[in-house]
């Protein structure tokens, strides 16, 4: 008989459910267990390379070096600049509280990370894929911590990292020393680090006199240091700063009074930093520092040649030049201009640094056209010739080349002063072919174009590709009386506490002479009638003694202007960085319409002296009564009816 079983049945009944709250601890504790699984893992994968954070207080920079002009001027900052940290309570306190509004709002309130911040980045990274780089969601810990510690990379592993280290941050700070430190190293733009340095580089004052505006504007710089620049990208740092005070509007960290005050009172960017002048030159001398005195190991002070004033003149006649000549097909221009020593005093690479670091100065060389003919002309002057000497512009060929007249007429005879001044191509030519295109290419040499020099025939015409900068110092003897003046930019490098590391001045040599007389006599008369009634009268300048040539290459790709006074000289060329034609743009054109006015500017400030030289006075030499004809009929010719004949027509004409 079988046994009763108890009521409820047998043991292949199912247990009791739970109740809803057995079920929640239940699930709870599972859900725990696995979290704890998963945390412990997640920190024995990733803490294995964890960097060394026993050097939170170091501070790993490189030296700031800064760039004088020839008056002490500041140019340019280059390099990181640090500043000693702030207090957080001696900062006004919309300071930290702009910066926690638009970086994170929750910052009081986790403990490290914001998961909800990152599921959020998780979410845009998944459904973004393609590559490119993982979007943020960090909190300000966690931007501390990758400052402190990490690298920039983009990948799950650092900011696997990224947590755990804000998680530790958090364990071993409080919320008061996280932000002070974040704030103290953090980067700005522009080379500096923390909230110190970036007061004073942008605004020229310590972080502690910061406005609310000024403070919204640096903020705002976190998203971007470039991209936000209230330098390089004025509008876009604006409405940036605009999104920060109305965050702060939102956590009522502000009141909707003060934001609207802020907004009224504006923000001056420190003028030295606005301005960006002489960036071209910065970089220029910034790899010669290196060179000189090898890596910086402390903060650096470089004395330089520059002359700021003479460098906003320059700056803006390029920029202004170039625009009037646009619909001309002008792109670029480069400017550079040195004294009778070779100091530069002005050295403009490009119309828009932002826009293009390429350093057309120094870094572009362009075919030179007839701004080589001086060239030419001084070693047939050197070989015995006058301006007075008679020469027949008529066809020639050399070889198998051909070359031709700007004009396509041909003036019959003429004086080699009326060839340059006109900038006549069979006469440069011609000279070039009698004295020898080697000898052409010594002179070059001698007088400072460091270029290689061709010495085909065509190079008389100025197939020889230079820069600004090697015609400005090769231009320098016409100038100076005669002597070699290699154009440098830099006087003196010392340390921040005064130890001098380089002096120009020592160990230098006499200079050279490079020209004698009476051929140098002889080149100031020709190239002064090339302002004065020749190719560049559009260079003139009145009331100054002035000397100069144009320059035009085949197709019109480019046009150069070189002119000088007493113990100055100024190298204008344009063009286009892609090396196409513009349209018809001749030296005596945009590149001696810039010239003009800058030198406009630049000449009351320097208080030149005429051109010395010039007044020596060679042998008489007996005249024909033909020569008389000749310049008489030439005149005539050149006056008359021909299309080239308009005052700023450079007439002279590249190799073909």
């Amino acid at each position: 008989m079988a046994k009763a079983q108890p009521p409820g049945g047998g043991a292949g009944d199912p247990r009791p459910g739970r109740s809803p709250l057995q079920a929640l601890f239940y699930w709870t504790l599972v859900l725990g267990v696995w979290a704890l699984i998963f945390a412990v893992a997640f920190f024995a994968v990733f803490s294995v390379d964890l960097p060394d954070t026993s050097k939170l207080y170091d501070v790993k920079r490189q030296p700031s070096v800064n760039y004088l002009d020839r008056s002490g001027g500041l140019v340019a900052v280059r390099g990181s600049q640090y500043a000693p940290p702030v207090d957080l309570n001696k900062l006004p306190p919309y300071v930290p509280k702009a910066f926690v509004a638009i970086e994170d709002r929750w910052f009081y309130w986790h403990f490290g990370f914001n998961p909800w911040g990152i599921a959020r980045s998780q979410f845009y990274d998944w459904t973004h894929r393609g590559g490119g780089p993982l979007r943020g969601g960090s909190t300000i810990t966690q931007q501390l911590a990758r400052n402190l510690f990490l690298t920039p990379n983009q990948t799950y592993r650092r900011k696997a990292q990224e947590l755990i280290l804000a998680v530790w941050l958090e364990a071993k700070f409080s919320k008061k020393q996280i932000l002070e430190l974040y704030l103290n190293r953090v980067y700005f733009g522009a080379g500096a680090y923390g909230i110190e340095a970036a007061s004073q580089r942008y605004f020229g004052k310590p972080a502690a006199q910061l406005t609310l505006g000024e403070s919204a504007l640096l903020a705002g710089l976190m998203k971007g240091p470039s991209r936000y620049s209230p330098v390089a990208a004025t509008d876009r740092a604006a409405r940036r700063a605009t999104i920060v005070l109305d965050e702060m509007v939102r956590i009522n960290a502000i009141t909707p009074q003060q934001r609207d005050e802020a907004f009224m009172t504006p923000v001056v960017v420190n003028p030295v930093l606005a301005n960006q002048r002489a960036q071209y030159f910065t970089d220029w001398v910034d790899d010669q520092v290196r060179a000189l005195v090898g890596e910086p190991t402390e903060d650096l002070v470089v004395e330089t040649t520059l002359d700021l004033p003479l460098q906003a003149s320059a700056e803006q006649a390029l920029k202004a030049g170039v625009a009037a000549a646009k619909g001309q097909g002008v792109q670029q221009a480069a400017l550079v201009s040195l004294d009778g020593e070779g100091r530069i005093r002005a050295y403009v690479g490009g119309i828009n640094y932002l826009q293009s670091q390429f350093d057309r100065a120094t870094q572009a060389k362009r075919q030179a056209g007839s701004s080589f003919k001086p060239f030419v002309y001084l070693t047939a002057m050197e070989a015995g010739r006058t301006p007075d000497t008679p020469v027949v512009d008529e066809p020639i060929t050399i070889g198998n080349w051909t070359p031709r007249n700007y004009t396509g007429r041909y003036l019959g005879q003429i004086t080699l002063e009326i060839g340059l001044k006109e900038s006549i191509n069979t006469v440069a030519a011609r000279l070039a072919n009698e004295v020898g295109t080697a000898n052409v290419a010594a002179t070059a040499r001698r007088l400072g174009i460091t270029s290689p020099i061709q010495v085909d025939p065509s190079m008389a015409l100025g197939a020889v590709e230079v820069s600004p900068l090697e015609m400005a110092q090769a231009y320098a003897p016409f100038s100076n009386g005669g002597t070699f003046a290699k154009g440098y930019g830099i006087e003196r490098i010392r340390t921040s506490t005064g130890r001098v590391l380089y002096d120009h001045g020592m160990g230098q040599t006499q200079r050279r002479p490079v020209i004698g007389q009476p051929a140098l006599s002889y080149m100031i008369r020709m190239m002064r009638q090339v302002i004065a009634s020749g190719t560049g009268t559009r260079a003139a300048v009145k009331g100054y003694d002035l000397a100069g040539k144009t320059g035009t290459t085949s197709d019109y790709r480019d046009a150069w202007f070189i002119g000088y006074t007493g113990g100055f000289v100024t190298a204008v060329w344009v063009g286009k960085d892609d090396n196409t034609p513009m349209k018809k743009v001749t030296g005596g054109g945009p590149p001696a319409a810039i010239w003009h006015d800058y030198m406009t500017q630049a000449l009351p400030r320097l208080k030149v002296q005429p051109i010395p030289g010039a007044d020596f006075a060679p042998p008489p030499e007996q005249q024909t009564d033909a020569l008389s004809q000749i310049v008489s009929g030439v005149s005539e010719l050149l006056h008359g009816d021909h299309e080239a004949d308009t005052p700023t027509a450079d007439r002279d004409e590249a190799p073909h």
